[in-house]
C-alpha cells in the first residue's frame, strides 16, 4: 500500500474545535447573555431572600435557639448576594440584574434598546426563580413560624420576600426613599465605570465597589422601605409570593405600593441619578449629554483626505 492510500485512509482533524461543538453551544451562544441576566439575578434573590429568612425567622425560638443575624447581617447578605451576581454576569452581560440600571444604561449609555425587553424579562424570571428557591429551602422554618403549613400570611413571613414601608411613612415619603437610594446607586455604578476616572477601579473590582455601594445604601437609607431600588427585586419575589399562597392581596398592598415605589421611584431615580452625573460629571462621548451640538459640527474644520488615500 502506498504512503498516499495511506494517509487518506485516515480522516485528519483540525488543531482547533469549532465554535460551536454542538447544537446545545450555538443556542447558548445566542441568548447568553440575558442567560446572565437570569443567573445573576437569580443569586442575588436566593441570597437575599434567604438572608431576611435566616434573620426573622431564627427570631422564633421554635425555629431555632437563638437569633442567627441582626440588621447588619441581613443588609450585607443582600450586598454580598448583589457582589457576586455581578460578578458571576458582569463580564457576559454587563451584569445589569436590575431593570432600573438596564434603563439607565439604554438612556445614557448607549446600551441598545432592542436588548432592554429581554433583559426586563431575564431579570424578572430569575428573580422569581431566586425567590423561589429561598421559598423552598426555608419552607418547613416558615410553616413553624406562620403555625401551620396551610397558614401564609403577608405580614408574617410574606415581607421575607416582598418589600413593605413603615407604617408611618406617607406615599410621597416612600417614593422619595426608592428615588433617593436608587439614585446613589446609578451614581456609583456611573463612577465605578467611568472610563474617565481616575480613581475607578479595574473591571475586575467592579462588583465590590457596587457590593459597598449597596451594603451603604441599606445601613442608611433602608429602614423605612426595605431599599428594592429594583424593580425585579420586589415583583418577582412579589409573584412567587402570590404563587405559594399569599394571595392577590400582595398586589393590593397600600394602594399597589409595588407599583409606584419599588418600580417607578427606581426608574426614575436611576434616571435623574444617571442624568445628574452626565451634566456635572461625565465626559464620554457615548452620553446623549455629550453629543456634539449643531454649532460645533458647523465649526470643526473639513478634514481632506491624503493623494495615498485617494488612489486605490
Amino acid at each position: 500500500m502506498s504512503q498516499a492510500s495511506e494517509k487518506s485512509e485516515h480522516p485528519t482533524y483540525e488543531a482547533s474545535s469549532p465554535r460551536h461543538p454542538n447544537r446545545w453551544a450555538e443556542i447558548r451562544e445566542s441568548f447568553r447573555e440575558p442567560f446572565a441576566e437570569f443567573f445573576g439575578t437569580m443569586i442575588l434573590i436566593t441570597l437575599g431572600c434567604g438572608g431576611n429568612c435566616q434573620v426573622i425567622l431564627s427570631s422564633n425560638t421554635a425555629v431555632a435557639s437563638s437569633p442567627k443575624g441582626t440588621f447588619f447581617s441581613l443588609n450585607f447578605g443582600w450586598a454580598l448576594g448583589l457582589g457576586i451576581g455581578v460578578w458571576v454576569s458582569g463580564g457576559i452581560s454587563g451584569g445589569h440584574l436590575n431593570p432600573a440600571v438596564t434603563l439607565a444604561f439604554a438612556s445614557f449609555r448607549g446600551f441598545p434598546w432592542k436588548k432592554v425587553p429581554i433583559y426586563f424579562i431575564a431579570q424578572l424570571l430569575g428573580a422569581i426563580c431566586g425567590a423561589g428557591i429561598a421559598y423552598a429551602n426555608y419552607y418547613h422554618a416558615i410553616n413553624v413560624y406562620e403555625g401551620g403549613s396551610g397558614i401564609r400570611t403577608i405580614s408574617g413571613t410574606g415581607v421575607l420576600f416582598n418589600t413593605s414601608a413603615a407604617d408611618y411613612m406617607t406615599s410621597v415619603s416612600c417614593f422619595f426613599s426608592e428615588f433617593l437610594g436608587s439614585a446613589m446607586l446609578i451614581i456609583a455604578i456611573f463612577a465605578a465605570t467611568d472610563k474617565e476616572n481616575k480613581v475607578a477601579p479595574p473591571s475586575g473590582l467592579i462588583p465590590l465597589v457596587i457590593c459597598f455601594t449597596f451594603l451603604e445604601i441599606g445601613m442608611t437609607l433602608g429602614m423605612e422601605t426595605g431599599y428594592a431600588i429594583n424593580p425585579a427585586r420586589d415583583l418577582g419575589p412579589r409573584i412567587l409570593t402570590a404563587m405559594v399562597g399569599y394571595g392577590k392581596e400582595v398586589f393590593n398592598y397600600r394602594n399597589q405600593y409595588w407599583l409606584w415605589c419599588p418600580c417607578i421611584g427606581s426608574i426614575s431615580g436611576m434616571q435623574i441619578g444617571a442624568l445628574a452625573y452626565d451634566l456635572l460629571i461625565y465626559t464620554g462621548s457615548d452620553s446623549v449629554i455629550n453629543k456634539p451640538s449643531g454649532l460645533a459640527l458647523r465649526q470643526r474644520p473639513r478634514s481632506y483626505p491624503s493623494k495615498s488615500s485617494d488612489s486605490v
